[in-house]
């Protein structure tokens, strides 16, 4: 394989401007891809931009809210005005919300949750479905945590909304295996050093968790080597 095994390839990345988003973005850009970034922060998606140009590679940056109206549908529509296909999607923008017992969950903030971590990624999903069909080898990776699949006590909020997520993805997975080239992967990053991590363990050493550019590198890999349908995995130390 060359060093730049994503070359000529376009990558979108949510939440990249820190975190496994951001360490996912490099390592793309690392690859050879032209990696867009998007999140609600355009201080940090500059720094992400950087690092990937000082790396040798190419990134677009496009700050905003992926909750906002009509959001989705300008960012596609301005994508779709200078490139003809999406070859990668990295689906990793999500927010963790309180970590409470289910009778104490706050509606107002698990509605926020679920417009995020669900319905934002469904439009996603249709607005760039176009510009996926027309790559020759569509990759899409949703970020996702294990208490999507095994329920926890005070995760019920996030985990919900991990479970909703992982449905959706793989049900538009399965969709489009017989009819293009789409694929579509999950990935669990385990635990990892992360703002949403410390949030969740405030008294967790974070030397003792892994850095996300272990992550963002295996992201990366599966971009390059790619995989079957419906591939699910876990990131180890």
């Amino acid at each position: 394989m060359t060093d730049t095994p994503l070359a000529g390839r376009l990558a979108l990345v949510t939440g990249a401007s820190r975190g496994i988003g951001a360490a996912t973005a490099i390592a793309l850009g690392r690859a050879g891809a032209h990696v867009i970034l998007t999140a609600r922060t355009a201080g940090g998606l500059e720094e992400v931009e950087e690092a990937i140009h000082a790396a040798g590679g190419s990134a677009t940056i496009a700050p905003l809210d992926l909750t906002e109206t009509d959001s989705i549908a300008r960012l596609a529509k301005a994508i779709g005005e200078r490139w003809n296909a999406l070859d990668i999607l990295v689906l990793n923008a999500a927010m963790l919300g309180a970590l409470a017992a289910v009778p104490a969950i706050d509606p107002k903030e698990f509605a926020s949750v679920l417009t995020l971590n669900v319905s934002a990624q469904a439009a996603l999903i249709a607005a760039f479905d176009p510009m996926l069909r027309r790559s020759k080898d569509a990759r899409i990776i949703g970020i996702t945590s294990s208490v999507g699949r095994t329920p926890r006590a005070y995760w019920g909020q996030y985990g919900a909304s991990k479970a909703a997520f992982e449905t959706l993805l793989l049900a538009y997975g399965d969709e489009m295996e017989e009819i293009s080239r789409i694929r579509v992967a999950i990935v669990d990053p385990g635990a990892t050093r992360t703002k949403m991590r410390a949030r969740a363990y405030p008294g967790e050493d974070p030397a003792s968790v892994k850095d996300p550019a272990v992550v963002g590198d295996r992201i990366a890999a599966l971009a390059s080597e790619g995989f079957a349908a419906g591939h699910v995995e876990r990131v180890e130390a």
